[in-house]
This record gives structure tokens, C-alpha cells and sequence, in this order.
């Protein structure tokens, strides 16, 4: 299994419950797939340095992960299609 990080953007629009739903979707997509979550960071509102959509700040979450490299592809197309995911970025340690 390799090492990865994942920083993701949720929209300054979801509620606090719709943005746990999402934090909490991701990490049982990780866990689901036979990934371990070694490490959920929730960095809090942050302003872009340029608008994205139209919008200026969202929440920050920086996720560490151990999987396999099939699982971020896959996690990757479902951020794409997720609502309220502005932006993500995979990273392999």
C-alpha cells in the first residue's frame, strides 16, 4: 500500500452537518475500499487567493491515507461528481 495526502475544499455553502456528511463520506471511502485513514485534519474556513466558481473562501480538510493507487482514481472521479468538493489534490508520500 502506498502513502498518500489529500487536501480537499468543501463549499462555504454546506452547513456544518453537510460538511461532516462529506468528511465522513470520504473516510469510509478510504476505509471501504481497504484503506487506513492515519490522519484527518480539519484546517477550518481559509480564503482562496482567487475566486473559484465565483467564491472566495471554503473549509479546508487534509486527509493522510495508506491505499492502494487504484482507490485514488477511483476517489478522485467520485470528489468530481461529490457535492459541495470545490478543489482536491492527491499527494503520494
Amino acid at each position: 500500500m502506498n502513502k498518500y495526502e489529500l487536501m480537499y475544499i468543501i463549499s462555504k455553502d454546506a452547513t456544518e452537518e453537510q460538511r461532516e456528511a462529506v468528511i465522513e463520506k470520504f473516510k469510509a471511502f478510504v476505509e471501504g475500499k481497504g484503506g487506513v485513514v492515519t490522519g484527518l485534519d480539519r484546517l477550518g474556513m481559509k480564503k482562496f487567493a482567487y475566486a473559484i466558481d465565483f467564491k472566495n473562501e471554503g473549509y479546508y480538510v487534509l486527509m493522510n491515507f495508506e491505499a492502494e493507487g487504484s482507490l485514488v482514481k477511483e476517489m478522485n472521479n467520485a470528489m468530481n461528481i461529490a457535492d459541495f468538493v470545490v478543489r482536491q489534490i492527491f499527494i503520494r508520500k
